[in-house]
């Protein structure tokens, strides 16, 4: 008996349409959109970075929550890079939160 060809499952949304969908949401962290995309953290910092890019275009934002240092209180304030920091300057200690992210 033949066999008929695979096809693949129906998508609805693409990874990054499920991102921004809970971004609009709620705000966020890298972890919980891994979570609930089922996709891993470094991919979803590659699409945050894409989607940071492109919501420029639209009067849409992407507002990021920055990290803080649990130690000593410091704030990321000025960092470019959406990725949690390794170290904080100050203090040097690595117990850093994660920043968090929504869509405005």
């Amino acid at each position: 008996m033949p066999r008929s060809p695979l096809t693949p499952a129906d998508r609805y949304e693409t990874l990054r349409q499920k991102i921004l969908s809970v971004l609009r949401e709620r705000t966020v962290s890298a972890k919980e959109i891994s979570g609930e995309v089922s996709a891993s953290e470094k991919e979803v910092y590659g699409h945050l970075d894409h989607i940071q890019k492109s919501l420029h275009h639209t009067s849409l934002t992407l507002v990021v929550v920055p990290s803080k240092c649990k130690k000593c209180g410091f704030s990321f304030k000025k960092r470019e890079r959406l990725r949690k920091p390794g170290k904080c300057p100050i203090c040097r200690s690595e117990s850093i939160s994660e920043p968090f992210f929504t869509i405005r």
